[in-house]
């Protein structure tokens, strides 16, 4: 077993692109990722799972069909298994995403050059 902790911060220094989630920790089948982000993502939805949302650096906005919702530095924002959905922030943000292993950044059913690889561990 490793008894050290995780410097989440010093992680964000290791890597510079935008929309591309790097995994510092599993729990379970759980993935803990965190990824820099600047603009408009693309619509998707993950028929299967919730997806969490954490903002460690930054204001982000999770744009849905019928609304939005502000996510500010701290907060953090569960979207619904199934939910269309679209983040998008006016400055670089850092954020972290909680979702199981094997979710596609891009959703379901969309792969586009916004898709990132899996299972990349920083």
């Amino acid at each position: 077993m490793d008894y050290n902790s995780i410097d989440i911060r010093s992680k964000y220094k290791l890597f510079s692109e935008q929309w591309q989630p790097k995994v510092i920790a599993k729990m379970n089948d759980y993935q803990f990722k965190i990824a820099k982000i600047e603009g408009e993502f693309t619509w998707h939805s993950h028929k299967n799972t919730d997806e969490t949302f954490i903002v460690i650096k930054g204001e982000i906005n999770i744009e849905f069909r019928d609304g939005f919702v502000k996510v500010k530095e701290g907060e953090m924002f569960v979207v619904p298994a199934g939910v269309e959905h679209k983040p998008m922030s006016k400055k670089e943000s850092q954020i972290m995403l909680i979702e199981p292993h094997g979710v596609v950044n891009t959703g379901d059913n969309t792969l586009n050059d916004l898709t990132a690889k899996n299972d990349v561990w920083i």
